[in-house]
């Protein structure tokens, strides 16, 4: 088998109000450097997050913290300027966590936990 056949990652958010999500998602992550293309957010070279209309699923998240949809930026102030200026409901506020490695958490609009990191400038 090839060693390096993998070459990307999707995530799909569901939810039942898809269309006020996507805007949500669109209005988090675009200015961010995230692009809308047709109908998903590319987030970085070969992952995407998707997003499907369920009927399937409850209105809010049952256990938020199941999955982590993980966002790495090069500059995590930044983004957390951004986020507060959406007004996001942050579990765990940015903190540094050693070796140059920042991690935080929000809520999305359904409950779904999307974490931010930043890793050391120096790998």
């Amino acid at each position: 088998m090839e060693r390096e056949n993998v070459n990307g990652l999707g995530i799909l958010i569901c939810g039942t109000e898809i269309e006020e999500l996507i805007a949500w998602y669109r209005a988090a992550l675009e200015p961010l450097g995230a692009r809308w293309e047709e109908h998903l957010l590319a987030v970085g070279p070969g992952a995407v997050i998707g997003f499907d209309r369920r009927d399937d699923v409850a209105e809010r998240a049952a256990e938020p913290g199941r999955t982590l949809v993980n966002i790495t930026v090069r500059d995590i102030r930044a983004a957390e300027r951004h986020l507060n200026s959406l007004g996001v409901t942050w579990v765990r506020p940015v903190e540094e966590v050693g070796g140059g490695w920042y991690f935080s958490t929000i809520t999305d609009p359904v409950g779904n936990y999307l974490q931010f990191l930043q890793g050391p400038v120096e790998p």
